[in-house]
């Protein structure tokens, strides 16, 4: 079911606050890498109603949501943790948006096995939770890494293990994994919106999770994709590639408009309003 209820609000700036904690120390050793074009431009924003919801409006980005940005996980991604360009974004874990979240990721762990999860003796073990210095939960760090990582090399695939077993089994990978892990790169985020006449709308934003989506944090991660000129050419724009997310973040109704406003503003004659900074000339 789409996550876009009025009550998720709380929730999603509780789960902004824990993804804040942790990352502060992830550029020890590196440097700023010269490919990401920075945080501040231009961008095209548009706003409609939830045809599912006439209290609630989508507010969307679509320099982002029209950008050929892709992931490029093993394929030149260098990291967010200098040194550790195999871990990709999972250096640190994912913090668990609620108790829901952890029980869904648990009923898809419990069918990883051996051939597909490089950890599976630790985590069956050990256990895979852990709590941060302010007692939230995670998926637990491991020799340097979230426990689900894969190393290169390893017979199963290298990567997120959740991921792996998605495909196996013929699901989206959303199904599986946490919900920061598959809605990176996407922001989704809430704020109710006090109108003239009196009336309330819940106002959700679908953008682009740069480095402030991390918290402050975020400015000391080695390397971010979202702004990075080589993550950035893929065939598909963000909006095509990410289907399944932004259908399960938005429901189909409102996913469906959005395509709309997207093709329309790719198709235009004129040259593209705010396109992206890092995306390849048109």
């Amino acid at each position: 079911m789409p996550k876009t209820k009025k009550a998720k609000d709380e929730k999603s700036a509780k789960k902004d606050k824990k993804n804040k904690q942790g990352r502060l120390d992830t550029r020890a050793g590196g440097s700023s890498v010269d490919d990401e074009k920075g945080l501040d431009f231009a961008r095209a924003w548009v706003e409609f109603p939830d045809p599912a919801d006439d209290e609630q409006v989508f507010r969307c980005d679509l320099t982002w949501l029209t950008s050929r940005w892709n992931c490029i996980f093993g394929s030149g991604c260098q990291g967010i943790q200098a040194g550790r360009a195999d871990d990709g974004c999972c250096t640190l874990g994912a913090h668990f948006s609620d108790e829901d979240d952890e029980k869904r990721v648990a009923e898809h762990v419990a069918r990883l096995t051996p051939d597909i999860w490089q950890n599976h003796a630790e985590g069956t073990e050990n256990g895979w939770v852990s709590e941060d210095d302010e007692g939230s939960r995670q998926t637990r760090p491991y020799q340097g890494s979230c426990i689900f990582q894969n190393r290169p090399g390893f017979s199963g695939g290298a990567g997120c293990s959740l991921h792996i077993l998605a495909l196996k089994e013929g699901r989206e990978p959303l199904e599986t994994k946490p919900d920061v892990c598959w809605q990176l790169p996407i922001r989704r985020t809430y704020e109710w919106i006090d109108r003239p006449d009196d009336t309330r709308v819940l106002q959700v934003s679908i953008g682009e999770y740069d480095r402030r989506g991390w918290g402050p944090g975020g400015h000391d991660l080695h390397w971010w994709c979202t702004s990075a000129t080589s993550a950035h050419g893929a065939g598909e724009p963000v909006y095509v590639s990410y289907r399944p997310e932004l259908i399960e973040l938005m429901g189909k109704a409102g996913y469906d408009r959005l395509v709309e406003l997207c093709e329309e503003r790719l198709a235009s004659q004129l040259p593209l309003v705010a396109p992206h900074p890092a995306d390849p000339a048109r």
